[in-house]
């Protein structure tokens, strides 16, 4: 009896996520329809996502981000913002630790959402992982969100992994970003969004979320063939912050 109570739970959790994740964006539907003609807006719908649309959700689903900083963002600068990818409460999260604008580098299957894949595709920057000249078509359209003054954020792991892996291997896209852009590389370790909503049907629930954001990689020094000795350090950082964690 008390295991199918918690499946009824868990089944209206996962409910009550969609509709959190929806309501907020057709209360704002002009607003954001409007913002996102012109990549000149874009810094206005970025604001309306992280102060209305994240919070609506992650407060929604009684979850409380806890950020802590080894070194804060300055304002007006670009960077290449990476974590660990366990959850789909990764990119609220994400948009809750920086107030500096930044544009998502993600997968194109997300374009299938209803609505929210609307928008998705819109102000998202889609990669093809299984397509050379999608790859090079993300690094153009990188190029000019950076010269406007924005970040980018990618999740290194190319995809959530199989929840029984702590950590996948990384990409190398985001860190040759960074050095071709001579952006740093800002690494953080969500640790609680896999234990509060996991893509385990029958799984989490309310509670912190908790985000470590790390000291800088700098990148003007490096070069083109640094990159794997920069992805490796960075995921080193954020792999031994999760498994001292445990």
């Amino acid at each position: 009896m008390l295991s199918f109570l918690k499946k009824i739970g868990h089944t209206l959790y996962r409910i009550w996520f969609y509709i959190l994740v929806v309501l907020p964006i057709l209360i704002m539907l002009p607003f954001l329809v409007i913002f996102t003609l012109s990549e000149r807006t874009y810094p206005q719908f970025f604001w309306m996502a992280r102060n209305i649309w994240a919070n609506f959700i992650l407060y929604g689903m009684g979850c409380f981000p806890v950020i802590k900083w080894e070194e804060r963002l300055k304002k007006g600068e670009s960077y290449m913002l990476v974590s660990n990818h366990t959850s789909m409460l990764d990119i609220m999260l994400m948009l809750k630790v920086s107030k500096n604008p930044f544009v998502f580098i993600g997968k194109k299957e997300l374009v299938n959402i209803p609505l929210f894949g609307f928008f998705y595709k819109r102000v998202c920057i889609l990669v093809d992982r299984e397509s050379a000249k999608s790859r090079t078509a993300v690094y153009r359209r990188a190029q000019k969100r950076l010269q406007q003054g924005l970040s980018i954020c990618i999740f290194p792991e190319g995809g959530v992994p199989d929840e029984d892996i702590v950590l996948d291997d990384f990409k190398d896209g985001a860190f040759k970003m960074a050095i071709a852009h001579n952006i740093p590389v800002v690494p953080m370790t969500f640790y609680d969004n896999k234990r509060r909503f996991s893509f385990t049907f029958y799984s989490g629930g309310p509670g912190r979320l908790r985000v470590r954001v790390h000291k800088f990689f700098a990148t003007h020094n490096l070069k083109e063939a640094d990159k794997i000795m920069l992805r490796e350090s960075v995921r080193e950082v954020i792999l031994n912050e999760i498994q001292n964690s445990r």
